[in-house]
C-alpha cells in the first residue's frame, strides 16, 4: 500500500518516500502528497527530484491500494531509490479553496432545501455542481450566492474525520451525493466536517477554514432536467 500523506494534512507541500517499483512511465513510492484525484477533484502534479534529476509528474492515479505517478518522460527512478516529492502548491492550494467552497454550496443547498447532489466537477477555481431541484431562477441564485459567502465570512473551522462503515451508515446525509459512490469494500470511510454547516464522506484536499477560499461567484446556473439543475461558480486567485 502507498501512505497516503494527504489524507489528514492537505498541506503537506514537499516529502520524502522511497521508490517501490518503476515502469515505464509510471512510479509507485511507500509513501505520497501527491492526490490522486477523486470525486470529481483533479489529480495533482509536480516534481519527483532524484538527486540532481527532476521528473515532471504530470498524472497520478490510484490502482487499487497504490498511487501511481506518471512521469512525463521515461527517465524513471529504480526500486529503492529515495526521492523527493514537490507539490505543484499553486494548483493545489486552488484546488483546496475550490473543493471547500463546493463543499460550502452543497451544504447551505442541503440546509435550506434538502437538495442531494447529482453530479459535480471542479477545476482549480472553478465549478459547477448539479442538484436534484424542481426550480432556480435569478433570485434562487442571488440569494444562494449570499448565503454560501455568509458561511465564508463565519470562519468556520474544516476538521477531517473518519469512521467506520457501519458508522458512517448510521449518518443518511454523510453520503450527499443521490448515488452512494464509497465501494463496498471501503471499511474505514473519510469524513469532512465544516462545523456547523456540513459533513459528507469525502476524499479529496480542502482548506482549513471557510475563510481561506475567498468570495465565491455564482456565474452561472442551467436546467438539466426537470429535477436536475446545474450551479457554476468561480473563485477569486
Amino acid at each position: 500500500m502507498t501512505d497516503l500523506l494527504y489524507n489528514f494534512n492537505s498541506y503537506i507541500k514537499k516529502f520524502e518516500a522511497t521508490v517501490i517499483s518503476s515502469n515505464n512511465n509510471e512510479i509507485i513510492l511507500d509513501q505520497t502528497a501527491f492526490y490522486p484525484g477523486g470525486g470529481g477533484q483533479p489529480c495533482d502534479t509536480g516534481i519527483i527530484s532524484v538527486n540532481e534529476l527532476l521528473i515532471d509528474i504530470d498524472k497520478v492515479f490510484r490502482r487499487d491500494n497504490l498511487i501511481i505517478h506518471n512521469a512525463k518522460s521515461g527517465n524513471t527512478p529504480s526500486s529503492g531509490t529515495k526521492i523527493k516529492g514537490f507539490i505543484n502548491w499553486e494548483r493545489r492550494y486552488q484546488l483546496m479553496r475550490t473543493h471547500t467552497a463546493a463543499h460550502i454550496l452543497c451544504g447551505v443547498i442541503f440546509r435550506d432545501y434538502g437538495a442531494p447532489v447529482t453530479g459535480g466537477n471542479m477545476q482549480p477555481l472553478s465549478a459547477r455542481m448539479d442538484f436534484e431541484l424542481n426550480h432556480i431562477s435569478t433570485d434562487f441564485v442571488r440569494n444562494l450566492e449570499f448565503l454560501i459567502n455568509k458561511e465564508v465570512e463565519d470562519s468556520l473551522e474544516i476538521q477531517i474525520g473518519s469512521l467506520n462503515r457501519p458508522q458512517a451508515l448510521k449518518i443518511p446525509s454523510l453520503i450527499r451525493t443521490k448515488v452512494n459512490l464509497i465501494p463496498a469494500e471501503v471499511t474505514e470511510i473519510r469524513t469532512i466536517d465544516i462545523v456547523g454547516l456540513d459533513l459528507q464522506a469525502d476524499g479529496g484536499t480542502h482548506v482549513n477554514n471557510t475563510n481561506e477560499v475567498g468570495i465565491i461567484k455564482i456565474v452561472g446556473h442551467e436546467s438539466k432536467g426537470k429535477i436536475n439543475k446545474r450551479i457554476r461558480i468561480s473563485l477569486e486567485p
